[in-house]
């Protein structure tokens, strides 16, 4: 199997939704705890889209069977007009896709996209513990810039969030 990597579209709204959902049911990675239906990430697509910045989806293709694999993107980190040059970026794989290197491929082309644009800093924030994010993190260049304690609350348990950065050359 190999992956390709293309910009997102409204028509992967729900593939999207399906692999982000998981991640609301199943883990502590994201503070959401309600599923977000295909429509909401279709807008979420289109907000980011409208911001100039990238979304990127990675399908595995095996013969004629194509499957999105996972996704990446970025935000703007703030709304003040000096936060411009700084975002936000995030990466979810599909469930049974994850270990094989696909987040790291993803990542990468998300930063190669970053790189073209205007954008300087890059943040990632990773709710803690979580070895295999802060590793990917890492392993990409990110170097861990603050932790705030006990910020979230979810699955009975109060959760820490780290986060990493990377200045983009430019």
């Amino acid at each position: 199997m190999t992956m390709t990597i293309r910009p997102a579209s409204q028509a992967d709204a729900q593939a999207i939704a399906d692999i982000y959902n998981h991640y609301i049911a199943n883990t502590v990675v994201t503070f959401e705890e309600v599923p977000v239906a295909p429509v909401e990430m279709a807008a979420r697509i289109q907000a980011v889209v409208s911001a100039s910045l990238p979304w990127l989806v990675g399908e595995l293709v095996s013969g004629d069977q194509v499957s999105v694999a996972g996704y990446a993107y970025a935000t703007p980190w703030k709304s003040r007009s000096a936060y411009r040059y700084s975002v936000e970026s995030s990466v979810y794989l599909a469930p049974g896709c994850s270990g094989q290197g696909l987040g790291t491929t993803l990542y990468k082309a998300l930063l190669e996209e970053l790189k073209r644009s205007s954008v300087h800093s890059v943040m990632g924030g990773i709710a803690l513990p979580n070895v295999a994010s802060v590793a990917l993190h890492e392993r990409l260049g990110f170097r861990k810039v603050a932790q705030l304690q006990e910020v979230g609350y979810k699955s009975g348990q109060w959760l820490d969030v780290g986060y990493w950065q990377i200045l983009l050359p430019g």
